[in-house]
């Protein structure tokens, strides 16, 4: 998985490519926790992303809540109908801001 980052003031971006999975959520986690502090908005852009699995949710889930409780907020972009699934069929689509 490859991961980009931009910032634009308290507005982060990671757009990622590739497989998020157990092997590449570690990578994410990382990026994500670095990328919190003084982040008002987080944007994760999947429009290479072409898996994601229950070790990337997690990842996801953990972010959302970590930018809920300080006041943010985390946003997904560019979906994928496979992702899509992903998110519907584990009740994600509720929980998660996607766009």
């Amino acid at each position: 998985m490859n991961i980009e980052k931009a910032e634009n003031g308290t507005e982060v971006t990671l757009s990622l490519s590739g497989r998020l999975d157990t092997t590449t959520a570690p990578q994410l986690e990382e990026t994500v926790q670095e990328s919190l502090t003084g982040t008002e908005k987080l944007i994760m852009d999947f429009e290479k992303l072409e898996y994601l699995s229950s070790a990337g949710l997690r990842v996801l889930l953990t972010a959302h809540k970590a930018l809920m409780k300080s006041g943010g907020q985390m946003e997904i972009r560019h979906v994928n109908e496979v992702i899509h699934e992903v998110f519907e069929v584990t009740g994600f689509l509720d929980v998660l801001n996607i766009v």
